[in-house]
């Protein structure tokens, strides 16, 4: 899965960054509720990443998401998981848990207002409504829209632009800039 590939990537001096992807036109609706409902939640899960290996993996290299259709759900906590994310134009983008009686459990509900602000996220949240990769992108929560048939290439020459840079100074600059949003300046200093 998910995990065993980070696994692979993170350990490959030759690898500098990741794309994660769907497949069809879903890059993941979340968890089976069906294995929610029956008591087996914790199997969509790893100790060492959360849900789907990824949420709460520590990582180093830069990742990114090419949303290629719905991001909803866990599927929304694994794109913001990611560092980047490009999205095609119809992809849709929500935590609707609470329209199925369920609290978002994957990060989104701390991760989502760090990306495009309080009262957007709460909307959000609290509504469980979603929003279209336009509206994503001029919130800032995606970097960029694209027709489907540019989605890889246009992923492929965003990490090549990455890839132009030296691998540590991107990976350390990485690291500072995603404890920005929790960690105090002090802190940051220290890191940097």
């Amino acid at each position: 899965g998910i995990e065993q590939a980070l696994d692979d990537y993170e350990a490959d001096e030759d690898l500098w960054v990741a794309i994660l992807t769907g497949t069809g036109s879903v890059f993941c609706a979340g968890a089976d509720l069906k294995e929610i409902a029956s008591g087996n939640a914790r199997s969509l899960s790893t100790s060492k990443g959360g849900f789907g290996g990824l949420v709460k993996r520590n990582r180093e290299k830069p990742l990114l998401a090419a949303i290629n259709g719905t991001a909803v759900a866990g599927g929304l906590e694994l794109m913001l998981a990611c560092d980047l994310a490009i999205a095609v134009d119809a992809a849709k983008f929500g935590l609707p848990e609470v329209k199925r009686s369920l609290v978002a459990g994957a990060g989104g509900l701390f991760r989502l207002p760090r990306a495009v602000g309080r009262s957007v996220a709460m909307e959000l949240i609290m509504t469980g409504d979603t929003i279209g990769a336009k509206r994503a992108c001029e919130l800032g929560l995606i970097n960029a829209v694209v027709e489907p048939e540019a989605l890889m290439s246009e992923a492929k020459s965003l990490a090549s632009r990455i890839t132009a840079n030296a691998p540590l100074a991107v990976q350390a600059s990485r690291r500072i800039a995603e404890r920005a949003l929790v960690d105090g300046d002090d802190e940051l200093w220290q890191q940097s």
